[in-house]
């Protein structure tokens, strides 16, 4: 009893911040006292050019020392930006501001609002050029640079100066009809603005800007040590709110769907917090200006002029941003229709053996928000901050990754996705020896559910790049028509690979209820090392899908244990093969590079590749092997123990002596391709004690097809007795040897034959006793 009227007695400070701003009004400012109106009331006005006073239809709920925005009235170009040759990302580096090169003048009398244009030309002699005013969904026709004046449409004009065009290069720019002033005076209907708009209208449109408002309270807020509320309402932004070096601030609303900030009109954050301790945002709606019907325009799009532009950075708007606050928890914000990244971090990072840095992100913790209709990425760390948690979150309909990050230590854990793109995991460019000292991207991605289908990445868990030490458990796939999760140690000159990862516990339903069942996986491990893949139900409800592959699997993967998974329905259960990269440059015969592809560049300090095997195609004939030597992670050079007559663009591929997997404890039924094993295989590869049962599948060729070395110790295979159909299937590797595999102690029930030979002398060789044949034909 004592304890309950305890709790009844704390109550009202633990309620939303207006009941603990009635309880104590000395810790908290309300931006209402700075002027913010919160009002979404417009009104027509007529304007004169470069006369400050306008005169408007209504005044409505106007004051003096307002900001406010006045559209139609105000033409103007911004951000204009020169990208160059092999240039992604940023401005090219070196070369002058667009202001020096090219030339605008007039309006776009089509456009309203803000709006973007990309100048794209051609790295001919002469140049020429073409334009885009839909972030390059569609190009206006080419034309040769005059270095005149060229309309482009409705009165606006662009003129070339003298440059190195002919090199390729492509210009963008914002234009907008917009003026952001205050009002410095009111009488009747006649408002007095600070700044003139510069064209005479009858309709301009006049809005409230409520950033201003919004930004000096929180700057009071920050020098006075006193938290910030924003009552219920509509807030428009013009550009982003700053909370700079936070030492425990609070800036709170009253709830997350009535009280909104609007970027829609503008550009930027809408709440970015830079440095200092701590900060805390709760209780928001943000709106931004592109949406899921955007996300072409979003992304990124080739351009002549340099590698490609991503549109995001062309109409930029996020919810919020942290740029190295030690301590930040955004909670109950909910962000629609983000350009970038709904919710961002890209502050500093540990790096090495190196001292930290003063202030970077130790906890970053998104609780209950929700990314709704955005154009690209709902959560991203462009960093490598650490402790980053993504709790009872909500992900729907969103054109880019639901998340993407390298940073450590990250929980995504408890949340909802439906129609959004990747979990990525790593995504990282920098292989110094530094990533290898403390690691990346480690992860827990446990808990959530994953619903219909991923728009944006090919999968909805990615684990690559960088990634080591990462747990994917216990989620849900509901209903799910793309790829689930991809472990890839695939690694190469700009990239770690990942590894140490488990997926357990994990339920695929990997039903198709559109009307289209696509090509997909439920797991794929891509020449990961040490990778643990347990306890998992794989299915499709009814019948069969052709399309679900369950488990694939691609050698050099080491160190692999597959167990205690169930695996239903998929046309493919469980398939194993090798991967193959291109030979690049021939140092000498016994020294070459890669060309890329699926053949990882191995990390540091790994027994990767000396002892292990090479073979090489040219022209479809498989050479080899050859026993390889250590591997260079620095130079990136393969070497060979003895000299090999490769070529520049020969297929190679790699196994190692003892590759370590364990396949056992599985259960696969209704499956057209139950198991294929087309690999080198190792005498430390087995497949054991599993139970492979043909169901309702039909058409079956064999329960399992082993080309390589592979033990098979104690399986159960039944039902395999249509016509023409094999239990199990027996083919030399690809270089025509016959391995020595042990075949003990495997019962074949109902599987009339149950060894197939694809030529003959394959069964005899094999170590095969303890094998039982029950009502089989044997």
């Amino acid at each position: 009893m004592r304890r309950n009227l305890l709790l009844l007695a704390l109550l009202p400070a633990l309620l939303a911040p207006g009941a603990a701003l009635a309880q104590d009004a000395t810790a908290w400012l309300n931006v209402r006292d700075f002027g913010a109106s919160g009002s979404d009331f417009e009104t027509v006005a007529t304007t004169t050019a470069n006369a400050t006073q306008i005169t408007v239809k209504d005044v409505g709920d106007f004051k003096v020392g307002q900001g406010v925005m006045l559209s139609r009235c105000c033409p103007r170009t911004l951000n204009g930006t020169l990208w160059g040759p092999g240039s992604t990302y940023a401005s090219y580096k070196g070369k002058p501001p667009l202001k020096d090169v090219l030339d605008i003048r007039g309006l776009d009398e089509k456009a309203t609002g803000w709006s973007v244009y990309v100048v794209d030309i051609e790295p001919v002699s002469p140049p020429s050029f073409r334009w885009s005013d839909d972030m390059g969904r569609t190009w206006k026709p080419k034309v040769p640079i005059t270095f005149d004046w060229q309309p482009l449409q409705g009165g606006l004009e662009v003129r070339f100066k003298q440059f190195e065009w002919e090199k390729g290069y492509t210009a963008t720019f914002n234009a907008t009809d917009r003026l952001e002033t205050f009002i410095e005076k009111i009488e009747g209907n006649v408002l007095t603005l600070k700044d003139a708009p510069t064209k005479a209208v009858t309709d301009a449109v006049l809005r409230h800007r409520d950033q201003p408002a919004l930004q000096a309270g929180i700057d009071e807020g920050l020098k006075s040590k006193k938290n910030v509320f924003v009552p219920p309402g509509h807030y428009r932004l013009s550009s982003g709110l700053r909370i700079n070096n936070p030492s425990g601030f609070v800036l709170a609303g009253q709830d997350g769907e009535n009280t909104v900030l609007d970027i829609s009109e503008g550009h930027g954050l809408c709440v970015q917090m830079r440095g200092g301790t701590e900060c805390t945002v709760r209780d928001f709606k943000m709106i931004g200006n592109m949406g899921f019907e955007n996300r072409d325009q979003c992304g990124h799009f080739p351009t002549w002029g340099s590698r490609g532009i991503w549109g995001q950075d062309l109409k930029t708007s996020f919810a919020t941003g942290v740029i190295g606050t030690e301590r930040v928890l955004v909670q109950n914000v909910h962000a629609y229709r983000m350009s970038l990244e709904a919710f961002w971090s890209g502050g500093p990072g540990r790096s090495g053996n190196n001292p930290p840095p003063p202030n970077y992100s130790k906890s970053i913790i998104y609780d209950r928000c929700w990314a709704i209709d955005c154009g690209r990425n709902a959560f991203n760390n462009n960093d490598y901050a650490e402790g980053t948690a993504i709790l009872n979150c909500r992900i729907v309909d969103v054109g880019g990754c639901a998340w993407e990050g390298a940073s450590r230590f990250v929980k995504f854990q408890n949340n909802y996705v439906r129609n959004a793109g990747t979990v990525a995991i790593g995504n990282s460019s920098d292989h110094s020896e530094n990533m290898e000292i403390l690691g990346t991207a480690q992860h827990v991605i446990s808990g959530n559910v994953f619903e219909s289908v991923v728009p944006y990445g090919g999968c909805a868990i990615r684990s690559a790049c960088g990634a080591v030490e990462v747990c994917i458990t216990n989620n849900l796939f509901v209903n799910f028509g793309s790829s689930a999760v991809e472990v890839w140690g695939i690694g190469d000159a700009v990239h770690l690979g990942s590894a140490y990862t488990n997926v357990t516990g994990n339920i695929f339903d990997m039903t198709e209820v559109g009307p289209t069942s696509k090509p997909r996986h439920c797991v794929q491990v891509l020449g990961a090392e040490n990778t643990i893949i347990s306890d998992n139900q794989m299915y499709v409800r009814g019948a069969c899908d052709p399309r679900v592959t369950a488990l694939q699997i691609l050698e050099p993967a080491l160190n692999l244990v597959v167990h205690d998974n169930i695996i239903r329905n998929c046309g493919a259960g469980l398939q194993a093969t090798t991967a193959t990269s291109r030979v690049g440059e021939i140092i000498d015969p016994q020294t070459f590079k890669s060309a890329g592809g699926q053949v990882p560049l191995p990390r540091r300090k790994t027994a990767r590749y000396e002892g292990w095997n090479l073979v090489w195609a040219r022209a479809g004939k498989l050479q080899g092997p050859v026993v390889m030597g250590p591997f260079d992670r620095e130079t990136d050079l393969f070497k060979l123990a003895a000299a090999t007559p490769l070529k520049t663009g020969d297929l190679f591929e790699v196994f190692p002596p003892l590759a370590n997997w364990n396949f056992h404890d599985n259960l696969i039924t209704g499956c057209q391709s139950p198991v294929t094993l087309n690999i080198w295989g190792s005498p430390t590869t087995l497949f054991r004690h599993n139970v492979i049962e043909r169901g309702g599948a039909a058409g079956v060729k064999q329960a399992l097809l082993l080309a390589g070395r592979c033990d098979l110790i104690g399986n159960r295979l039944v039902g395999f007795d249509e016509k023409d159909s094999a239990a199990v299937t027996l083919q030399p590797d690809r270089l025509g040897r016959v391995p020595t595999n042990l075949i003990r102690q495997n019962i074949f029930d109902h599987c009339p034959v149950p060894i197939a030979e694809s030529q003959k002398g394959l069964w005899q060789p094999q170590p095969t006793d303890g094998n039982v044949f029950l009502a089989s034909g044997k």
